[in-house]
This record gives structure tokens, sequence and C-alpha cells, in this order.
């Protein structure tokens, strides 16, 4: 009974500062803003449906950077500091184009999608780039495969503990991630229009300033390792 109090503390310890970690990379409620404005023209039934999907394929992708993330990489040859290049460009690009789109331009898409099926497009962007690298992009990957590296398991309770607490983790922050999208739109009622405009812009701006954080991050570290290289 004491050591499975003892292996509880643990598991507790590190789901805490797994989802702390997490949570504050991937930012949901700035994240909602972002996916409601590329998402202005669905219903709410529509949209929830989506922001459903994108739970469940950050939860996918976060199990599998703590699970095998560095494994994954090293298989295809990718290095994290390509893995932040081209991850803050897509972000880069993306927010470069909401902060450059007309307000009256969501609106007009609307006019012009207005069906299920006409929105089918939108479906196909669950993935890429709601997903990747919108939601859980590099930053968070990054993180995940560093916590994953730093719990080393010495026993099969230790094995145990580190399997639970990152399924929790990954759990936990997609059921976040689902909350906050698919209640963006009672967050930009709240907001109202303006409010909503200005939110959009500073979000995008935010979006653009990460992406290139990101790509200046990736790009710094790669110049390191081939400074650091004798010959």
């Amino acid at each position: 009974m004491i050591l499975d109090g003892f292996l509880l503390a643990q598991m507790l310890s590190a789901w805490l500062f797994g989802y702390s970690a997490l949570l504050s990379i991937i930012n949901p409620p700035a994240g909602a803003l972002i996916f409601h404005g590329m998402t202005q023209w669905l219903s709410e039934r529509e949209r929830a449906r989506l922001a459903r999907a994108i739970a469940l394929n950050s939860f996918a992708v976060l199990v599998v950077a703590l699970f095998l993330g560095a494994r994954v990489l090293g298989f295809f040859g990718i290095s994290l500091e390509a893995l932040r290049i081209a991850g803050g460009l897509a972000v880069a690009v993306s927010g470069w184009r909401m902060l450059s789109e007309e307000p009256g331009a969501a609106q007009r898409k609307a006019d012009k999608m207005p069906t299920s099926l006409e929105t089918a497009p939108v479906e196909r962007m669950a993935f890429f780039p709601l997903t990747l690298p919108l939601t859980t992009g590099p930053g968070s990957i990054a993180a995940s495969i560093a916590l994953a590296a730093e719990r080393r398991a010495s026993g099969l309770g230790d094995l145990l503990v580190s399997g639970v607490a990152s399924v929790l983790v990954a759990a936990s922050v997609a059921v976040t991630i689902w909350l906050a999208y698919a209640y963006s739109g009672a967050l930009v009622r709240r907001l109202g229009p303006q409010g909503t405009v200005v939110a959009s812009k500073l979000a995008a701006f935010l979006l653009l300033c990460i992406g290139a954080q990101i790509m200046l991050t990736g790009a710094t570290d790669a110049l390191r390792h081939v400074l650091a290289t004798p010959g």
C-alpha cells in the first residue's frame, strides 16, 4: 500500500509537471481565437465536430511524441532543428495570411460556402495545419520529447508511472484543447465584433512572431552545432 501510494504520488507529480508545461506552450485560449478566425463560416455544430477531431489528432501527436518522438525523428534522420525551422515557417505563413486578411474576407467566404459539403476542405485541414503545427507544433513536440527523455525508468514501477503519466498528460491537454476550441464561438461573442477583430489580429501577429521565433531557435541551434563541429 505504501509503495502504491508512492507510485501514485510520482504519477501525479509527473502529470502536473507535464500538463502545465505543455499547456503553457500550446496555450489553448489563444489557439481558440486563431481557430475561430480560420473557421468563421462554419456552424457551431461543424466547429464543435472539427474541434473534437483536432483534439483527437492532438492526443495522437502528443502520445507519439512522448513515447516515440526521438525514435521517429532518428529513423527519418530529422533533427529537432529542422523540425523547428520547418514548423516555424508553416506557423509564420499562417499568421501572415491571417494578419493580411481583410476584416470582411471571412464574411464573404461564409456567403460563398454555406453548406456542409462546401466545408469539406476545412475538414481535411483538421490535421494540417489546424492540429500540426498550429495546435501541437514544434514547441510542444520538442517539449514532449524532452519530458520523455527526462524520465528514466529504472524498474517496472517507474516504467508504469512514466507510461500512465504520459497518457494522462496527452489526454488532459487534448480535452483542454477540445473545450477551448469547441466554445471558441462563445468566447468571440463575449468579445464582440470589434474585440474579435482586434483579438484576432493580435493573435495572428503573435502567431507570426511565434513562427519567427521557432525558426530563429532552430537556425541558432543548427549553427551552434555546425560551429561546434571540429574541422
